[in-house]
């Protein structure tokens, strides 16, 4: 078959469902139904954000939906990132549309507005450490502006002549309540660079040296790209007094990545070139380094290797990541491995922790050894103390032990779990702002507080309980009923607690608690349910089991209109995840007292055309996690098989009328469902990849490369078997998916390959849109695509056949 030229396909927003001969069809933006329409425009729920000092609320609304003009705006893609190179930002912001703040120390206090001015959008709110200013973040068609707010007076003003480049990083150091030093474009940057022509070609070369690297976008290819990249991404370190709003740039600009205090000094992280070609700017060099508080370079403490070359799922030898205590000890902390770096290596320890402290001369000294790969690590408030986590990738397992910085005691363990493990999760801990900005594990009374999902049998029931740093089993202060959904977000200082409430027909609202058990409840915000046409729909958490006995699941969402008996076409939506074992496999996630509010490309919003939805479908894959993948097709089937089995005994589904889809990893489990099982009239595969051959080190959890389990990658490639696809197959694409693996090429060959084979199938390709679909033609566009595909291959919902 003669292959399409490929800017021809990435113009069309689709491929019309025509013979394979026939040449793209270039189409206008579609509407869903008028049902699905009024939900998708329906007003968003604000967020809210509780000011460090807990007695300020800011209630946020958020815009809902971008238009395809913004993803249109030019961009730059380079290191891996997508860059707004005129606002010298990311290419994409969540502006903020209205701001009020309302004080939770006066019960009856009025939220008061925050007049945003016209002319750009305002977003990212951040507080200062005492609560008293706050700070936003404004784009325009230029630059990006700081502006400071008073929350006495609810008052919003620019900070002149400061320009932020959050290219990199959107740190900031607050020196006191007043006084911050933020990244900014130099007042020295000038134009950037122009290449007309190639100044030569780009050559890279490999040696012998084994170099397996993920598959990425956007990557650098030559030095044009190099210098281009060097201009944008370039700041300045500058110091800005809030109250007098005079600023100063200090020492040279730099590629600065990170940005802390510790101390008196500053802790700054610059890339260093040369830069790769294989890896994106994350995993570049880097240069770490103390400076004064007014960016003088005191000294260099050393570098993180660029991470080339690295074994999959492996590290850099030597330092890889710094972190600086938020304390007046002014320690240095870093991570080095023990292993080479390499996950295969056999080790009883894998990674160390060392110690700097000032006047940092001298060799550092080794506080901590993990025996997994040491993965995230956080100050306590209490000095001295620190939670360390570690990831045992042979197991998936995780450990949390809290830490005695100074040698006083033994590590503590906290947590030792299956990461799938949602049951046995205690929680996570609540941080508290010091005053000098840092954030660091909130501890009262020598306990720390944890807030979790408080996942059962019956559902999520969210709770926050209290653990004493000196041991202990933790003791819940408040859990959530199974009436309705209760998620706590902090205990105040004066002991009351501000939570979340929603059921299955309220919208979330915060509420405080307080008195004896927490059983006096205090309204504190008032939101109006925006989508009431959704309450009618009815849905159900339903539990089941494959042949092997393993445990399965899925939420059944029924159409507002459906009625006893009736049996309507149905749409199965999953999501493949590997297990160790059977039993975390059939834990249950979500809660039935949830409020239902669908995201923008939901395949819930098919409910509204009156399709039955089968949402999160379990669909465990189980066995040891170096080879779960080489029975993936069985397990899949075996749980598509159970699925549709108890649809059709619940009496809502026919089996002749199920449909199966997926969105990224999704979509790669409904193509092979396609390709080797006859138990789906049809599919919808979003932004998938097919073709394992073009991620040949390792997808998902696989941790074998091509070379080493060839077999299974190429049985695990629907596109191998494109010839045995007969059941009809909906592919839709965003023609700048930046996600790892999921290039835009994967649909595009597959299209061809089913079209050249006899296929049934229809490629969707979506104009700027990445690996999730932004803008809100593209949204609009997606749920009509998916809400046509099941028209067209199955019959009618409502006419509806009984269930006998």
């Amino acid at each position: 078959m003669k292959e399409l030229p490929l800017l021809a396909l990435l113009a069309a927003p689709f491929l019309a469902n025509v013979g394979a001969a026939e040449s793209p069809v270039a189409q206008i933006y579609q509407q869903p139904s008028a049902e699905v329409r009024a939900v998708l425009d329906a007003k968003a729920l604000p967020t809210h954000q509780l000011s460090p000092d807990q007695r300020t609320l800011a209630i946020l609304t958020l815009q809902r939906h971008r238009g395809i003009a913004e993803l249109a705006r030019p961009l730059l893609r380079l290191a891996g990132k997508r860059i707004d190179a005129a606002a010298s930002g990311p290419q994409l912001i969540t502006p903020i549309e209205a701001l009020t703040l309302r004080d939770l120390t006066q019960p009856d206090a009025a939220e008061r507005a925050v007049a945003l001015p016209s002319g750009g959008a305002f977003h990212q709110l951040r507080w200062s450490p005492d609560g008293r200013r706050f700070l936003l973040n404004r784009r325009t068609a230029t630059a990006t502006e700081l502006w400071v707010g008073e929350v006495a007076s609810a008052q919003l003003r620019r900070l002149l002549g400061v320009q932020l480049n959050q290219v990199l990083a959107d740190d900031l150091v607050w020196l006191s309540a007043d006084e911050i030093i933020a990244l900014t474009v130099s007042a020295k940057r000038g134009t950037a660079p122009r290449f007309d022509v190639p100044t030569g070609p780009v050559i890279q070369e490999a040696m012998g040296r084994a170099s397996p690297e993920v598959t990425r976008q956007d990557l650098l290819k030559n030095a044009q790209d190099d210098a281009l990249f060097g201009h944008v991404a370039s700041s300045a370190l500058r110091r800005i007094h809030l109250s007098s709003g005079v600023s100063q740039e200090l020492d040279e600009p730099a590629l600065f990545v990170g940005l802390e205090r510790v101390g008196g000094r500053l802790l700054t992280e610059r890339l260093q070139a040369p830069f790769s070609y294989q890896v994106s700017w994350r995993d570049f060099a880097r240069r770490v380094e103390l400076r004064d508080l007014n960016g003088k370079l005191l000294r260099e403490l050393g570098g993180v290797k660029l991470l080339e070359g690295v074994p999959v799922e492996g590290v850099v030898t030597g330092p890889r990541q710094f972190w600086a205590s938020p304390h007046v000890d002014g320690a240095l902390f870093w991570v080095e491995a023990l292993d080479g770096g390499d996950p295969k290596t056999k080790a009883a320890q894998r990674d160390r922790l060392l110690r700097l402290d000032p006047p940092y001369l001298g060799d550092a000294r080794e506080v901590h050894r993990t025996a997994g790969r040491l993965v995230d690590f956080s100050f306590a408030e209490t000095p001295e103390r620190a939670l360390v986590t570690e990831y045992d990738r042979d197991r998936r397992w995780q450990a949390v032990d809290l830490l005695a910085l100074d040698g006083a005691a033994q590590p503590q363990r906290l947590q030792d779990r299956s990461v799938r493990d949602r049951y046995g999760d205690p929680g996570q801990p609540l941080l508290r702002t010091l005053a000098n900005g840092r954030s660091v594990v909130r501890v009262d009374g020598g306990d720390m507080l944890l807030v979790g999902q408080g996942a059962g049998a019956d559902g999520d029931r969210p709770f926050i309980a209290r653990r004493s740093l000196s041991g202990g089993q933790p003791v819940r202060l408040f859990q959530s009923c199974t009436a309705d959904y209760e998620r706590p977000i902090t205990v105040l200082a004066d002991g009351r607690l501000l939570s979340s409430r929603e059921s299955a027909s309220e919208p979330p609202n915060l509420r405080l608690r307080s008195g004896p058990a927490l059983a006096q409840v205090q309204a504190v915000t008032h939101h109006a349910d925006p989508t009431p046409q959704l309450r009618a729909i009815q849905r159900e958490l339903v539990k089941f089991k494959r042949a092997d006995g393993v445990e399965l699941s899925f939420w059944l969402y029924l159409p507002p209109d459906h009625k006893p008996g009736e049996r309507r076409p149905t749409f199965v939506w999953a999501y493949p995840l590997e297990f160790s074992d059977g039993a975390t496999a059939a834990q249950v996630s979500g809660s039935s007292s949830r409020f239902n509010s669908f995201a923008a490309t939901s395949p819930l919003m098919l409910l509204l055309d009156g399709y039955v939805v089968l949402m999160d479908a379990t669909m465990p894959v189980v066995g040891e996690p170096k080879t779960v993948n080489d029975t993936f097709v069985e397990q899949i089937t075996a749980n598509a098989k159970a699925i549709i089995d108890k649809a059709v005994e619940l009496g809502v589904s026919e089996r002749t009328q199920m449909v199966a889809g997926g969105h990224s990893y999704g979509a790669f489990m409904t193509a092979n469902l396609l390709a080797h099982t006859d138990l789906f009239k049809a599919g919808i595969a979003r932004s998938g990849a097919y073709n394992r051959s073009l991620t040949p080190f390792g997808f998902q959890s696989e941790r074998r490369n091509f070379w080493e389990a060839q077999d299974v990658y190429l049985r695990l490639s629907p596109f191998n078997y494109a010839d045995r696809i007969k059941a009809p197959i909906l592919l839709i694409h965003g023609e700048m998916d930046d996600n790892p693996g999921t290039f835009p090429v994967q649909s595009q060959r597959l299209y061809q390959a089913l079209a050249g084979t006899g296929g049934n199938v229809r490629y969707v390709t979506l104009p700027f849109e990445s690996h999730g679909y932004a803008a809100r033609e593209s949204q609009g566009h997606v749920l009509r695509e998916m809400s046509d595909w099941m028209r067209r291959q199955t019959r009618d919902p409502r006419a509806m056949p009984s269930a006998k």
